[in-house]
């Protein structure tokens, strides 16, 4: 059984920098790809980076330029390291890894409970 746990969030004011991590439990035979999405209150979710097993990264619009996603493969970690924070990053940050938990089984989704990140103006 898989598990993903996020950590990292909190209160930063405008300009600050956090960096979110998101420890993986379990194994996974493999990985196709992780990603951080995030939840405003009456908003829906959106993705905001991803990092395909092949190292490719992509960001939304909103974040290009200031949010980094990383990986540690030693330590089963993803990581999201957010620079110059707006008052509109306020959100619960989710990362999301899709994989395979065997060579027999097909790709699944798994998500984290999320980590709460508000910044101040």
């Amino acid at each position: 059984q898989v598990q993903l746990v996020e950590s990292g969030g909190g209160l930063v004011q405008a300009g600050g920098s956090l960096r979110l991590s998101c420890a993986a439990s379990g194994s996974l035979f493999s990985i196709s790809a992780m990603h951080w999405y995030r939840e405003a209150p009456g908003n829906p979710r959106e993705l905001v980076a991803s990092l395909t097993s092949g190292g490719d990264t992509n960001y939304a619009d909103f974040v290009k330029g200031r949010f980094a996603i990383s990986r540690d493969n030693a330590k089963n970690t993803v990581y999201l390291q957010m620079n110059s924070l707006k008052p509109e990053d306020t959100a619960v940050y989710f990362c999301n890894v899709q994989g395979s938990p065997s060579i027999l089984e097909s790709i699944k989704s798994y998500w984290g409970q999320g980590t709460q990140v508000t910044v101040s103006s």
